[in-house]
């Protein structure tokens, strides 16, 4: 029996990625978030925890022997080649974590969120079909503006360090328009139909 595929859902932030998601769901196809997994296994998988006090020292556990955020946040994000070394141990971590959630279900399709997993290119391709959503310059900004309670510099500025739509576009084999005026149930029924008629493996 053949495993699952796997449509990689990914977008800017600001583009709608969750709504979509969301969307799926309620077609009954599982989705996994990357970006939640990887804040969650620092608590779960003790080999990455092991890891990470490897690279930037046991002064971010807490007393309970769990990560310190806060902690590591401040020294990563001062350190571009630190934040780079980390990365290269969660991003393998996250996906070792699909693969094992993957295993778990029975559906012929689910999703996988991330925003980054595409500019990554990971040696390990672990989807089959990339679904890219965008949305208006304008439209993303008062999201995140709204969604996070800031600026709009700020929103640009974590636009800028991501790629751009027509990058993620020419890696696309669906693009969906989240511009909050079209429904998307309808483009994800069509998107699941014409999986199911392809049977790419």
């Amino acid at each position: 029996m053949k495993g699952s595929r796997v449509i990689l859902c990914t977008g800017g932030i600001g583009s709608g990625k969750s709504c979509v998601v969301r969307a799926f769901g309620v077609m009954g196809v599982p989705s996994y978030d990357c970006d939640a997994a990887a804040k969650e296994l620092y608590d779960r998988d003790p080999e990455l925890l092991d890891a990470v006090v490897k690279l930037v020292g046991s002064d971010v556990l807490r007393d309970d022997c769990r990560l310190d955020r806060a902690a590591l946040a401040g020294r990563i994000f001062a350190d571009p080649t630190l934040l780079a070394s980390l990365e290269a141990l969660v991003h393998p971590a996250v996906i070792r974590d699909f693969e094992k959630w993957k295993e778990s279900r029975e559906e012929p399709v689910v999703v996988i969120e991330s925003a980054i997993l595409l500019e990554k290119q990971l040696p390990c391709k672990v989807y089959d079909y990339v679904l890219a959503v965008s949305a208006p310059e304008d439209v993303r900004i008062r999201r995140v503006v709204l969604r996070d309670g800031t600026t709009e510099e700020k929103v640009r500025q974590r636009m800028a360090a991501q790629w751009s739509d027509a990058q993620r576009a020419a890696c696309a084999d669906f693009i969906l328009e989240n511009n909050d005026l079209q429904p998307m149930l309808p483009a994800i029924i069509e998107i699941l139909e014409k999986i199911k008629e392809d049977g790419k493996d």
